[in-house]
């Protein structure tokens, strides 16, 4: 079959950090290319004005809410992602840090390159791409407390200012295009509202619609939302077959499908996992290796942080962006400040007292009453939502430790779904030491700071032994051999070499921090490695690739 008989020569799942990169960049190269994104479009006063605003803020299109904030659950953890055209940016951190040696180094890939070189002329792309400035530029008592909190902790000399994507400019002016010589939509100077997570309604943010797919488009690129592809099969005489429904929809789903040459799966790690383990299980792809949903990494994150019973008028805590500075507990474990606007208090319902890991569920269950029992009206007044974006700072912990969970389908209910079991490596932590001593130091530093009692929190998941993690990824890793891994060094997936992944369900390793950067990164090497269309393709063939390892 002819490149011009499919009716599109890429098709692309998914439009974040992987899936704009490969739009811009194969429709720069000439590729007919169709984006297809489960979620909706945006327009910046689309965006709900807090969390309480549930139509506009939360994924769950059962119930008819088509925001920006997905939540999914494994036995093992509980996942925050993000939905709509740009994928996880609507909703990240804004947070762009490159990560260090260790995870260049990780077992998994070390021997297939020299990855923190062969990665640094892509990490400069990436971060002109997402108009990254190198240190945050205000300060305010949150930093301060952080900073406290550091050297509380002996480890001052490790704290920063988050490199991060926004555009600060004059707050509240709206400017032309700033970035890309006038190719790019105006801008608006940030006004440090906090609600960066919820979603950018002044248009600061540099999300991928401010960037990567709007450049896309003018080249060309067709991006369709409110699609969720259901399969991808593999065509007997080359190329792809890709179905896709109306989002939401369950009496009239619309199925429709297209064919491609080449598809490229970027629908974040859990929906390119579902896809790849539905697939090789239903034989619509069946060269997947037998490693999808090996080592998929949860960044070994915890989510904890302190709150205040009051604080004084004026403090100040939720103005700023969403995360400003960080700091290294110890070398392997990386604390960052994290903030929600006012009014968007609705994630403080997930957090609880801090209770000591490693020990019976009943145990920490009791520990808690307990506590409660003692101080009743101080535990009534922690455990209040009002103001909880004001009173408090969430305290974001990941570490470079080698932990994984092996993912699977199991059938519930009729249907197959994926599961979680501990993975190679260390197990997967219900609990972080490190987030807790962290906690307990920006707690001590905040109660100085407002002259109120303050206290260090935890997570209800997290009581119950389920760790939340922001920062899903691996499962489909970048491997020498199918053996060892689901995609090849260029992330071609082993077996179906015109099937791709562009993803974080690439990443072979916890990077320890935010992983945007490194996904953007690279999927912007893969895709430097692919041929302008119709033009001779460098790349080794796959067997070639397999028998080096041999």
């Amino acid at each position: 079959m002819t490149a011009l008989a499919f009716d599109h020569d890429v098709v692309i799942v998914g439009s974040g950090f992987g899936g704009s990169v490969a739009a811009l960049r194969l429709a720069t190269k000439g590729y007919r290319v169709h984006v297809y994104e489960a979620g909706r479009r945006f327009a910046d006063d689309d965006f709900a004005k807090t969390s309480w605003n549930l139509r506009r803020y939360l994924w769950a299109p059962a119930i008819g809410c088509y925001g920006v904030q997905r939540i999914h659950r494994l036995p093992h953890v509980m996942i925050l992602a993000g939905a709509g055209v740009g994928g996880g940016s609507l909703n990240y951190a804004n947070t762009l840090y490159e990560p260090g040696p260790a995870f260049f180094a990780d077992p998994q890939w070390a021997a297939l390159a020299d990855w923190d070189a062969e990665l640094a002329p892509h990490y400069a792309t990436a971060k002109r791409m997402l108009g990254v400035v190198a240190r945050y530029p205000h300060d305010g008592p949150v930093e301060r407390i952080m900073a406290g909190a550091a050297n509380d902790l002996g480890v001052g000399d490790s704290f920063r200012r988050a490199p991060v994507g926004v555009y600060f400019g004059t707050p509240g002016e709206t400017v032309a295009d700033p970035f890309f010589g006038g190719d790019g939509p105006d801008r608006t100077g940030c006004t440090l509202c906090g609600n960066c997570m919820v979603g950018c309604r002044v248009g600061a943010k540099n999300t991928l619609a401010k960037n990567y797919l709007p450049l896309a488009e003018r080249l060309g690129a067709s991006i369709e939302p409110l699609r969720t592809v259901t399969e991808v099969r593999a065509l007997d005489g080359g190329g792809f077959a890709v179905t896709s429904v109306r989002t939401g929809a369950r009496m009239r789903p619309d199925r429709r499908t297209v064919t491609a040459e080449q598809v490229v799966l970027a629908a974040g790690t859990w929906g390119t996992q579902q896809l790849l383990h539905r697939m090789k299980d239903s034989g619509a792809l069946p060269g997947i290796s037998d490693a999808v949903g090996r080592l998929t990494r949860t960044n070994s994150e915890a989510l904890d942080g302190a709150v205040a019973v009051s604080v004084p008028e004026g403090l100040g805590l939720a103005r700023g962006i969403a995360i400003t500075t960080s700091f290294h507990v110890d070398e392997r474990t990386h604390v960052e400040n994290v903030r929600y606007g006012p009014g968007s208090n609705l994630m403080g319902a997930l957090a609880s007292g801090l209770v000591p890991g490693g020990r019976p569920l009943l145990a920490r269950l009791g520990a808690l009453l307990g506590s409660a029992l003692r101080h009743p009206i101080t535990t009534l007044r922690l455990s209040s939502l009002r103001r909880w974006s004001e009173r408090g700072i969430i305290a974001l912990v990941m570490q470079t430790v080698d932990n994984s969970l092996t993912l699977s389908l199991k059938r519930s209910f009729g249907r197959r779904v994926l599961t979680s079991a501990q993975g190679e490596g260390e197990p997967n932590p219900s609990h972080l030491p490190g987030a807790h001593l962290a906690a307990q130091a920006i707690a001590a530093r905040m109660q100085a700071a407002g002259g109120v009692p303050a206290a260090a929190r935890g997570s209800w998941p997290e009581v119950f032994g389920i760790p939340m993690t922001a920062h899903f990824l691996g499962g489909a890793v970048v491997s020498g051999s199918p053996e060892q891994g689901v995609v090849d060094p260029y992330h071609r997936v082993w077996g179906h070499p015109g099937l791709h992944v562009v993803d974080g369900a690439a990443v072979p390793a916890n990077p320890g921090v935010n992983p945007s950067l490194t996904i953007t990164a690279m999927a912007e090497r893969a895709l430097s490695h692919w041929p302008r269309r119709g033009g001779a393709d460098e790349r080794p063939i796959q067997a070639v690739l397999a028998d080096r390892q041999d």
